[in-house]
């Protein structure tokens, strides 16, 4: 049986950089025992904590996994494909990297639309799909409508780990998500680079087009 202790150790595994309310809200229960549990995974240095500035007004404090936590789960895989990459790095020039990992986020957006057509979609609900077909592969995705724009808000990636040593691969993501839309996306936010989620933005159609 999974107990709380586990809960909030794989939350903050899915999803890092969370809130005692947010860890709460995840897991079922008040934020008094969140904390209770967070502080005695901080004594064992499996979680640490820091200050992050939210919009206006004070900063939050956010709790993520420390290197210990990230242990607790299995690793064999990350080293695996760790050393995959940098074989690969070692053997091949940068743009040919590059490459490669284009390739395969073309691949995989092929695949997504061999299965749901999607072109003739409107584009919020071309964002629907896209949202349900990316958390087969681990993505926590939303979305929301700002100004002239669309912004897509990666809430966890199944890639995280492998990231933290080689960002190459959340060029993944980006030709994912702008494969799949059939629009450019642009990164204006990463988790790698300490903020909340990485987003994404797109252009915002023209109203012809989102009634098409």
């Amino acid at each position: 049986m999974t107990t709380t202790r586990d809960q909030v150790l794989h939350t903050l595994l899915a999803y890092p950089r969370r809130t005692i309310n947010e860890l709460a809200e995840a897991v079922g229960i008040n934020p008094i025992s969140v904390r209770h549990h967070i502080s005695s995974l901080e004594a064992e240095d499996l979680v640490t904590s820091e200050e992050e500035h939210h919009g206006v007004g004070r900063p939050r404090r956010v709790y993520f996994l420390t290197e210990a936590g990230l242990e607790k789960f299995p690793t064999r895989y990350v080293r695996l494909t760790t050393r995959l990459l940098e074989q690969m790095k070692e053997a091949l020039p940068a743009p040919m990297v590059k490459q490669l990992f284009t390739k395969m986020a073309e691949g995989l957006a092929e695949d997504f639309s061999a299965s749901t057509e999607l072109n003739n979609l409107p584009i919020e609900k071309r964002l629907d799909v896209m949202k349900q077909l990316l958390s087969r592969e681990g993505f926590n995705i939303q979305w929301e409508e700002q100004g002239d724009q669309y912004l897509i808000h990666e809430k966890s990636c199944p890639y995280y780990r492998v990231g933290q040593d080689h960002p190459e691969v959340c060029s993944v993501d980006q030709t994912l998500i702008s494969a799949m839309l059939a629009v450019p996306a642009s990164k204006i936010h990463c988790i790698l680079n300490g903020d909340q989620n990485c987003t994404y933005a797109i252009p915002n159609p023209t109203p012809m087009e989102t009634k098409a």
